[in-house]
C-alpha cells in the first residue's frame, strides 16, 4: 500500500538504472540534493554525482569531443545526452578501460603513453573513448578511418599525428 500524505497517495520515486563501467547504477530522479534532475546531462552525472572525473566538460555543446564516453559500445557526447536517456544502457568511461583485477591499462591507453599521444591530457580521455569505439567496430582501421573517427575530438596542445599512430598501433588487427 502506498504511503499517504494528507490524503494524497505518494508517487513512487522515479529512477534511472544503467551500468557504468560494469557496475549497476540506480539514481532517483528529482530535485533533491541526492537526486539527479531530469535535465542533468550524463557528463554532469558522471562527474558530479558518480565522481568519475575522467569525462571532461569543455565546450558543453558537443563541439570538442572531450566528454566522449561509450554507450553500448558506441561513442557519444555525454554533454549532449541526458542521464534519463541512459535507462537500461551500458556506459563505459575512461575509468572503466583498465583491467579491474590487475589494474593494467587497456592496450589503447598504453599505446597513447608509448606514442606520446597527449600533452596536457585534458582531452585525451575523449580521444581514447572515440578510438575505443572505432576499434570495437573495426579491428584494422586505415589511417583515414582513424582520422574520421577522431574528427570530432579537438586538442590544442599536440599534433594529432601522434594520436593516429597510437590508435593504429593499438589496433588488434592492424599494424602501425
Amino acid at each position: 500500500m502506498a504511503a499517504t500524505n494528507k490524503g494524497k497517495t505518494a508517487k513512487p520515486a522515479k529512477v534511472v538504472a544503467f551500468s557504468v563501467n560494469g557496475k549497476a547504477v540506480e539514481l532517483q530522479i528529482g530535485s533533491e540534493p541526492h537526486q539527479v534532475e531530469s535535465s542533468h546531462t550524463l557528463a554532469h552525472t558522471l562527474r558530479e554525482t558518480l565522481g568519475l572525473v575522467g569525462t571532461k566538460i569543455t565546450c558543453d555543446n558537443g563541439a570538442c569531443g572531450s566528454c566522449t564516453v561509450l554507450i553500448d559500445g558506441k561513442a557519444i557526447l555525454s554533454c549532449m545526452t541526458l542521464t534519463v536517456e541512459c535507462q537500461g544502457k551500458s556506459v563505459m568511461t575512461i575509468e572503466g578501460l583498465a583491467d579491474p583485477v590487475s589494474g593494467r591499462l587497456d592496450p589503447l591507453q598504453q599505446s597513447f603513453i608509448d606514442h606520446t599521444a597527449f600533452q596536457c591530457g585534458f582531452c585525451t580521455p575523449g580521444m581514447i573513448m572515440s578510438a575505443k569505439a572505432l576499434l570495437g567496430e573495426n579491428a584494422a582501421p586505415t589511417e583515414d578511418e582513424v582520422k574520421e573517427a577522431l574528427s570530432g575530438n579537438f586538442c590544442r596542445c599536440i599534433s594529432h599525428y601522434h594520436v593516429v599512430k597510437a590508435v593504429l598501433a593499438a589496433a588488434p588487427g592492424g599494424s602501425e
